[in-house]
């Protein structure tokens, strides 16, 4: 196999900050990026078996981190119904379980808290699936937003939370902080992203509220500086908190990349945010997104620069496929870390394969002694 490069940025181990302590090393800087699986039949939000051999196969196939699927702080708060769950003792358990078996096998374990607000209750994004929004006959329930209405067409009404309600939400998140220390995870992201509750508090575009969770920019980013406040609350001081945020909403008069740098620079500076992971889109139809390979790595680029000086670790997210284009994005300086999605779903030892192309030595090769045979 031809070697490209000996030096390498990607697996060069990298440190995600902390409050306090030394932070949480990862031995690469290649993260496997939350995906939901829809796979729990018995609609409880319990991790399953197949969630086990699924994350299990990142971590043994050499990733840095691996990011559990969007995980709801509270039933209503799941994108499907045969979504995880972080809300009761049961999954808690399940939880532990996996995160045990990531520990074994070298990678740091973090979880995605979540909260899917009026994009809540749909069909799972499987084929054969319809669309839209599961009825309360076959398992949906009501949901819930920054106001009422529909927060994209073919979606049912939500209803927009009232002052007790976001209480109520906040205090979700940080319960699920505290399950997520229990079960041993080593880092939560925050999902502020893909048009979900936080994400529709802080887009023009779904937030027209006029008292002071609305209105202007201190007003639309106060829900997610709340959850923010109250998870950093619950989590221990030497545990990276981080995020997952669309930088713009492809849409003009939507949130943009300026408004996600200030959000994430007051983050980090009141909160102890210290990693976020740059996507984009979610909400606004008929958005022009210019999907192609690593479509997202310029807002990453451009956060990263508007960060500098901050101790906010940037992964960079969206098609990201390659080992060579993985590497180019770290050494240009585009992102500190990437976050793969589909392509760990092709080849669940991407890191080791991507190793080596890159021409790590098979003996510096992330990935357990049984598969010493594979060669590489």
């Amino acid at each position: 196999m031809e070697r490209v490069v000996t030096m390498s940025v990607l697996f060069t181990p990298i440190t995600l900050p902390a409050p306090e302590g030394p932070g949480l090393v990862l031995r690469n800087r290649a993260i496997v990026a939350p995906m939901c699986q829809y796979v729990i039949d018995a609609e409880d939000g319990v991790p399953r078996d197949w969630h086990l051999q699924h994350l299990g196969s990142f971590a043994a196939g050499g990733f840095g981190m691996v990011t559990t699927e969007a995980t709801g702080v509270e039933a209503r708060g799941r994108i499907s119904p045969r979504d995880v769950g972080l809300y009761d003792d049961e999954q808690q358990r399940a939880h532990e379980r996996l995160v045990t078996f990531l520990h074994s096998q070298g990678a740091a374990a973090a979880v995605q808290l979540a909260h899917a607000g009026g994009k809540a209750s749909t069909f799972p994004w499987l084929p054969g699936q319809p669309d839209g929004t599961v009825p309360a006959a076959d398992g949906g329930w009501s949901t819930v937003s920054a106001v009422d209405g529909p927060v994209l067409p073919g979606l049912s009404a939500a209803a927009g939370l009232s002052r007790e309600g976001i209480a109520e939400v906040v205090a979700a998140f940080a319960a699920a902080a505290r399950r997520a220390d229990a079960a041993g995870y080593d880092a939560i992201q925050l999902h502020g992203a893909h048009g979900y509750l936080i994400h529709q508090f802080l887009s023009p575009l779904t937030n027209t509220r006029t008292d002071e969770y609305g209105g202007d920019e201190e007003g639309r980013t106060r829900l997610a500086r709340e959850v923010a406040a109250a998870v950093r609350a619950v989590w221990p001081a030497h545990k990276p908190l981080g995020i997952r945020i669309s930088a713009t909403d492809w849409v003009d008069g939507g949130w943009d990349v300026p408004a996600s740098a200030r959000l994430i620079r007051r983050l980090a500076e009141e909160h102890g945010v210290t990693w976020v992971d740059v996507s984009s889109g979610g909400l606004g139809g008929g958005a022009a997104i210019p999907v192609g390979p690593g479509y997202q790595v310029p807002l990453a680029a451009e956060l990263t620069r508007q960060l500098a000086g901050t101790p906010v670790v940037v992964s960079a997210v969206g098609l990201v496929e390659e080992a060579l284009q993985a590497e180019t994005i770290l050494a240009t300086g585009q992102a500190h870390a990437v976050s793969i999605g589909r392509a760990a779903l092709r080849d669940p030892h991407w890191a080791t394969s991507a190793a080596a192309r890159l021409g790590i030595d098979r003996t510096e090769l992330p990935r357990p002694p049984q598969y010493w045979r594979a060669g590489w």
